[in-house]
């Protein structure tokens, strides 16, 4: 499995564990960044990750900002992507059986680093269930895909 992770400025510190944790799982990552303390944008960096988990460049994406909605929105705005918000373990585990989800968002100021972590970790080796999981997802899958030819169809 390869992973793509970024931050903005407000998640640089649970980036950090969560590389950490990674290299200690054995699992091939890239960091686009951001290793800065002065304020950036997040989707500048929410939408590279999106990008190459929809290309097929990486399997999976961590976004991590101060609260994880912005990157969530921006990543969810990528045609392929299925970003999930997630600051419990719970819901961690479920967004991957159920949801399918390729990439993860979750914000420092809400969460703390161990949290963060176990978060990740169970995030990254919880394999999806497929079934009727799956067909909810195919809808979703066909409303996009409608969608989008409306839109195309209103331009052309």
């Amino acid at each position: 499995m390869k992973v793509v992770i970024a931050s903005d400025h407000g998640g640089i510190n649970i980036k950090r564990e969560v590389t950490e944790l990674m290299k200690a799982m054995a699992i091939d990552y890239v960091d686009l960044g951001c290793e800065c303390n002065s304020s950036v944008d997040y989707p500048d960096y929410a939408i590279p990750v999106a990008k190459m988990v929809a290309y097929g460049a990486a399997d999976r994406g961590i976004l991590i900002c101060g609260t994880g909605i912005g990157m969530s929105i921006a990543a969810n705005k990528v045609n392929g992507i299925r970003c999930a918000l997630v600051h419990d373990t719970f819901s961690a585990k479920a967004t991957r059986e159920h949801n399918n989800t390729n990439i993860l968002a979750m914000g420092e100021r809400v969460i703390g680093p161990g949290l963060a972590r176990e978060i990740v970790k169970i995030w990254l080796t919880t394999p999806f269930e497929g079934g009727r999981h799956e067909v909810r997802i195919n809808k979703i899958n066909v409303y996009v895909n409608r969608a989008n030819k409306d839109i195309d169809s209103l331009f052309n």
